[in-house]
């Protein structure tokens, strides 16, 4: 099981798995509604290296990202999911709009975003490279989104509300 954590910790214990030569593999993300697409990405990532720290937004900047409905599931409780699913071992909330001050802090051996993303558009890519890491994308899981899950539930239960 995973630890919640501040970012000071977070640079501390980095620095402790450099010295044991731990490959370092950080992520980030809303997590807003846990589901198996989540998990999936998850395990993958913790593949690609020996620690995995996630990062995850902050209520108020996933409020700036996705607008004021998200997120559904607040941060404590998208922070204790986090750090009970085994192949976490660290959870940091961080409150800006990008993850680029806590890459900063951890300077990770492996940078990973889904594959939606352009690799050249990751936050904290540089950083990572110029530390000789590198920046690794995973493939989502068709119709397995937070968003497919909020599409499902309103078209359930929306024509029973408006009865």
């Amino acid at each position: 099981m995973g630890q919640i954590v501040e970012i000071k910790e977070i640079k501390i214990l980095s620095e402790k798995f450099r010295k044991n030569n731990q490959k370092i593999v950080f992520t980030n993300g809303v997590f807003d509604i846990l589901h198996r697409g989540h998990i999936e990405y998850l395990i993958k990532a913790k593949n690609l290296g020996d620690i995995l720290i996630v990062g995850i937004n902050s209520d108020d900047s996933v409020k700036k990202i996705k607008g004021n409905k998200r997120p559904i599931v607040q941060q404590e409780d998208r922070a204790y999911l986090l750090s009970n699913i085994s192949c976490v071992d660290y959870v940091c909330i961080f409150n800006e709009e990008t993850p680029l001050n806590l890459i900063s802090e951890i300077i990770p051996d492996v940078l990973v975003k889904g594959a939606d993303w352009d690799k050249n558009n990751i936050v904290g890519k540089d950083i990572v490279e110029s530390h000789g890491g590198k920046v690794e994308t995973i493939e989502f899981i068709p119709q397995r989104s937070t968003s497919d899950i909020i599409d499902i539930i309103i078209k359930r239960y929306c024509k029973q509300i408006d009865k």
